[in-house]
């Protein structure tokens, strides 16, 4: 026996990073040296920094990557995949530099698979960063037949003395939400209960989810806002804290940028929550409650600046192109959440 009768195929590895390699190239910064293959990747830091400071994240896509088996579309899970780490180092103020993925399957797909790398291209191109590098293993009889998971690391860097930690934020500040696209990458095992228990395909339209399908705007990417936070820190916007809100929804994701002394009150009418989530809330019979604490309800990153510069804040993401609301105050508390 040979290592492909046992369901490892070393040449298909071999022409699978032939097939990405252009691709994985045209992400790369100056700063990258050398090329895909090597046992790491070099990457130099960049210039005009007095105390750079490496900031690090890594997270996967979750059973949002069930959707996409089932649909056999692999095109934009990787930018979920780049936008759940680069939107987690970006609360600290950090510009991503390079990012390096991990993907595992049963049998190695190189057009399926190359698809989802594509997915991480666009991803890092929007964010920036240099695809550095990445791992395929292939495990037979570990993952379903044409089944996969996938995980990202990436590295970001910011001046020490420009880190952003929430220690800044007082009293009287304000929250200010930047839209999602839309569920982004948490909460699906909630949505794929919902979906089986109302005995629906992923084919399903109906007039409150407009012209898409189910799965097309379960489907859609996470949203990046790397770009337009750090021209925000350039544009001289003074950030005291961000959140990227994840899995746990504002109460759970919000609190972490707040000092131990301050909590922050929200108003649910203050910003437009999308049909999808109105629609799962029906159709499952979920608790405002446990919506708030599952999905991101519409917010998918919050800044908290000085509420005389609300406006300005507010009038630089919104000629991002991204939908921006007024949404609480900062209070004394206890880190918490108090929604009103």
């Amino acid at each position: 026996m040979d290592y492909k009768q046992a369901g490892v195929d070393v040449e298909a590895g071999r022409e699978f990073v032939k097939k990405i390699s252009e691709n994985v190239a045209s992400t790369y910064r100056r700063e990258v040296l050398g090329g895909l293959g090597g046992f790491g990747g070099c990457f130099e830091i960049p210039t005009g920094y007095q105390q750079p400071v490496l900031i690090s994240g890594t997270d996967g896509v979750g059973t949002k990557l069930k959707i996409a088996h089932q649909l056999n579309r692999h095109d934009t899970v990787g930018i979920d995949l780049v936008a759940m780490c680069v939107n987690d180092i970006l609360t600290s103020g950090a510009e991503p530099l390079f990012f390096l993925d991990y993907l595992a399957t049963g049998k190695l797909n190189g057009n399926q698979l190359a698809e989802v790398i594509n997915g991480i291209v666009i991803g890092c191109k929007e964010s920036g960063c240099a695809l550095l590098g990445g791992e395929t293993a292939e495990m037979p009889g570990f993952y379903q037949q044409g089944e996969y998971d996938i995980a990202g690391f990436c590295v970001g860097i910011v001046e020490k003395s420009r880190i952003i930690d929430g220690s800044a934020i007082q009293t009287g500040n304000v929250a200010i939400a930047l839209s999602s696209s839309g569920i982004h990458s948490n909460g699906f095992s909630l949505v794929r209960k919902i979906i089986e228990s109302e005995g629906l395909s992923w084919n399903y339209q109906c007039e409150e989810l407009g012209e898409k399908t189910l799965g097309e705007i379960c489907l859609t990417p996470t949203k990046l806002y790397v770009k337009p936070v750090l021209s925000a820190l350039k544009a001289g916007i003074p950030i005291k804290g961000m959140a990227h809100i994840t899995g746990g929804g504002i109460p759970e994701n919000l609190p972490r940028c707040l000092p131990t002394d301050k909590s922050i009150e929200v108003k649910l009418d203050s910003w437009t929550i999308p049909p999808i989530f109105q629609w799962l809330k029906k159709k499952g019979n979920v608790s405002l409650e446990d919506m708030l604490n599952t999905f991101n309800m519409g917010v998918g990153f919050v800044v908290i600046v000085e509420a005389q510069e609300a406006d300005k804040t507010i009038q630089h993401f919104q000629s991002s192109g991204i939908d921006t609301f007024l949404i609480g105050k900062v209070i004394e508390g206890k880190q918490t959440i108090i929604f009103n």
